[in-house]
C-alpha cells in the first residue's frame, strides 16, 4: 500500500472535493482518497500491484483538473 499527494492547482470549492474523492470509489486498487481544495492537494492510499500513480493522474485529468509536478 502506497500513500501519495497530488498537488491539484485548480480545486477550489467543496464540490470539487467530492469529486475527486469519488475517485475511491471509480478506480480499482484505490482505498482512500482524501481532498483539500485549501491545500490544493488531494493524498491517496492505493495498492501500488493494482493501480499507477500515472493512472491515478489520467483520472484526475478527465474530471478537468490539473495535476502540478
Amino acid at each position: 500500500m502506497v500513500k501519495q499527494v497530488f498537488r491539484v492547482t485548480d480545486m477550489h470549492c467543496t464540490n470539487c472535493v467530492m469529486r475527486l474523492e469519488g475517485l475511491e470509489d471509480d478506480l480499482p486498487g484505490v482505498k482512500r482518497v482524501r481532498a483539500s481544495y485549501k491545500k490544493q492537494q488531494m493524498e491517496v492510499e492505493y495498492d501500488e500491484a493494482t493501480i499507477s500513480a500515472a493512472q491515478i493522474v489520467v483520472a484526475i485529468q478527465r474530471l478537468g483538473y490539473t495535476v502540478a509536478d
